[in-house]
């Protein structure tokens, strides 16, 4: 017989492939001194009241999120994180969310607040942050591009059936070799007769694998500005493979894409983007979204932890009698009294047209930063379990990571408040720099 591959007694492979040993317990009979997040703990961090804040409506849909997201999304999560494949069957579940579109009015758009799009979006990654992924990335980007940067044919053509998740969009700006550096991208556009010519790749692009339609940005060959552009699934030249292997947001689709002189025709290029200044708009409104999604993932791990303890009993006692757990879910819970706030704030100041650059990196840089303090706290507090995806915090732990990384980075997203607070831009090395006078 030969060699077992694989962790003893589990089901590993023999030499020929096939598998040995029995398959793995359901949870909650290997373990049932507590219940996985298949079943979400009731929601438990609103320590200061901050429904008080929000309006009859968004209350309403805060409610309405919160119940569709721990009944259709919470069952099922666990399962396609692990085979890091996205649940399709559940795009009709998230269309009856009604956040696509989101602040948008009209073509069938919800136009909600911001603030209440933003408080949806932490309701949804409370419970799963992939989900939450694919719902800014379809909405806050693709949709917002085309609303706020589009012609008015672009709009009654495409967001009609974006805004019933009928038909699918990603955005697509990052490329191999330029993440923080974005305005450098060189993905470019040649005018030819009837339109224009895309070559060039993108990667890390979300949704991209199955999107139908791709809010593609590339610089204008002749102007060397920044053009977008809206490329249908299936286009000629057009290929997008998924991103293997990654650790965090796993059911999230990420793609490389390749442009091999890709036709797009004159009235798919999107007329409000002329520069790197037009997309500035996109970006401001999707970082505070952002911003949102580690309120989210905190609360659900605040709420996770919470039930754990009182469930899991240790030397006699559950483990919410002893002091230096207490403390653990306190400094967790504190952290997220005030990432709410700020996140409050920032929506308010959006609402106010007082919002600046500044104000959405620094939301999006500290609730990001409290959040892995809170998700690392709650690691700890499960112990062994706390490294399982069926009881939350372990698939929170990593969904966190990468959100820690787009939508600017804690480092870049600093830079760009420390620019505005002292005047002084620092994003390029010293010498560098003092190399281009």
């Amino acid at each position: 017989m030969g060699s077992l591959r694989g962790s003893a007694g589990g089901e590993g492979r023999n030499e020929d492939g096939g598998k040995v040993g029995l398959p793995a317990l359901e949870v909650a009979l290997a373990f049932p001194q507590a219940t996985p997040a298949s079943l979400f703990p009731p929601s438990v961090s609103d320590y200061y009241q901050f429904d008080d804040l929000l309006s009859d409506e968004e209350k309403t849909l805060r409610k309405k999120v919160r119940a569709i997201s721990e009944k259709e999304i919470a069952p099922i999560m666990t399962e396609y994180w692990e085979k890091a494949e996205f649940p399709f069957h559940a795009i009709p579940k998230l269309a009856t969310l009604g956040l696509a579109g989101s602040t948008t009015k009209g073509y069938g758009c919800p136009g909600l607040s911001l603030t209440a799009s933003a408080i949806s979006i932490a309701e949804v990654a409370r419970v799963d942050a992939s989900c939450s992924t694919f719902i800014l990335v379809h909405s806050s980007l693709a949709m917002s591009t085309i609303a706020l940067c589009g012609s008015e044919a672009q709009k009654q053509k495409y967001l009609p059936s974006m805004a019933q998740l009928k038909t699918v969009g990603c955005w697509a700006l990052t490329e191999p070799d330029y993440g923080s550096d974005a305005s450098s991208l060189k993905t470019s556009a040649t005018k030819v007769p009837g339109g224009w010519l895309l070559d060039g790749q993108k990667r890390w692009i979300g949704n991209s694998t199955f999107a139908d339609v791709l809010i593609i940005l590339a610089r204008n060959a002749d102007t060397k500005q920044l053009n977008g552009f809206i490329v249908k699934k299936g286009a000629p030249g057009l290929k997008a493979t998924k991103i293997q292997n990654k650790i965090g947001l796993r059911m999230v689709q990420n793609g490389d894409i390749l442009l091999n002189k890709v036709f797009v025709p004159e009235e798919d290029r999107l007329t409000g983007i002329d520069s790197f200044q037009d997309i500035s708009k996109v970006l401001a409104m999707s970082r505070i979204m952002v911003a949102w999604q580690p309120i989210g993932i905190a609360m659900g791990v605040y709420d996770m932890c919470h039930r754990y303890l009182k469930e899991r009993k240790q030397f006699g006692a559950p483990l919410a009698a002893f002091q230096l757990n207490q403390e653990k879910l306190v400094r967790m819970l504190g952290n997220i009294q005030a990432m709410v706030l700020i996140g409050w704030r920032l929506c308010k100041l959006y609402e106010s047209d007082k919002m600046t650059p500044g104000h959405a990196s620094l939301g999006k840089a500290w609730t990001s930063t409290k959040a892995r303090e809170v998700v690392s706290l709650g690691r700890e507090l499960l112990g062994g379990n706390g490294i399982l995806a069926d009881f939350l915090v372990a698939k929170a732990f990593c969904d966190l990571e990468p959100i820690y990384t787009y939508e600017g980075t804690y480092d870049i997203n600093s830079l760009v408040t420390g620019r505005e607070i002292t005047g002084i831009a620092s994003f390029k090395p010293a010498a560098l720099a003092k190399s281009r006078l």
